[in-house]
């Protein structure tokens, strides 16, 4: 299958099929199109409302515990201890119960925002709280160009839902050779990412055993998710920000973006990859 065509729907989840007329060169015909699922999911811990994310409703396990992580709610898997799925009028909510440290930050955090005005990113009160600090990464990491383009090309035939629905991004773990070893999709990017995080750490995937490969920009979210699992390199499909490099910079974090066939551009810490060129 030539890439960027669809895939058949059959034994894909995530979509449901919707009437459309199309219209192509001239001619008009009724069809039905494969569209991917978005709904309302409200997560909660103890009983607590924190937020609502729109999301695929699928790997939602995975996403409970990689948004968790990554939003530096809770420091370790085994802090989040239970995650229910339930139906609810108008979405799904995911129902996750803490140990009692975490709530206890949880319920502090919630104190010191109540009656205040906050700059309104993230639900935080301060820039310095929206622009949380992440752990300095190690440097146990070392690829060479051919795997980042060999992970590239292995990008489309993990993406499903993309193949059936062309609306979802996709987060892809990659060992150090490039091969594509897990992966998750979403229609958002930083979901597509979470739900990636929480499958690793449910696998007990050891953060200097590969990189992550996302079919999205790379923004500073993007850059932050990655470096609170302390992977040591983010690939990017398409551009970063200048915030994302900044932190890519500052955290110790290899920033590769641009990723197409045959190029890739290093943003930051190029000295984790290893040239072909130079082996020659």
């Amino acid at each position: 299958m030539r890439r960027g065509a669809k895939r058949r729907p059959e034994n894909v989840e995530g979509h449901d099929v919707r009437a459309v007329r199309r219209w192509r060169a001239g001619q008009v015909a009724d069809d039905g199109d494969a569209i991917a699922r978005e709904v309302a999911v409200a997560l909660s811990y103890n009983r607590r409302a924190h937020v609502v994310m729109m999301a695929t409703p699928a790997d939602l396990e995975d996403f409970a515990l990689g948004f968790s992580l990554s939003e530096g709610i809770v420091d370790r898997p085994t802090a989040l201890k239970d995650v229910k799925v339930l139906e609810r009028e108008g979405g799904l909510e995911l129902a996750m119960t803490v140990d009692e440290a975490t709530a206890r930050r949880l319920a502090q955090h919630r104190r010191n925002l109540a009656g205040r005005t906050g700059c309104g990113l993230c639900g935080a009160e301060t820039l310095e709280q929206a622009l949380r600090p992440v752990p300095r990464l190690a440097q146990r990491v070392a690829v060479d160009d051919a795997a980042l383009q060999r992970a590239l090309a292995g990008l489309h035939d993990c993406q499903p839902l993309q193949g059936v629905t062309g609306a979802v991004h996709g987060a892809a773990w990659c060992g150090l050779r490039g091969e594509v070893r897990l992966a998750r999709e979403d229609v958002g990017r930083h979901n597509a990412l979470d739900k990636l995080i929480g499958a690793l750490a449910n696998a007990g995937v050891d953060s200097a055993s590969g990189f992550v490969l996302v079919s999205s920009r790379a923004s500073y979210e993007m850059v932050q998710k990655a470096a609170m699992f302390h992977a040591e390199l983010l690939l990017a499909v398409s551009a970063p920000t200048t915030l994302a490099v900044d932190l890519a910079q500052a955290c110790g974090l290899t920033l590769v973006g641009f990723a197409r066939q045959g190029r890739h551009n290093a943003y930051t810490h190029p000295q984790r990859i290893r040239s072909s060129a130079a082996d020659d």
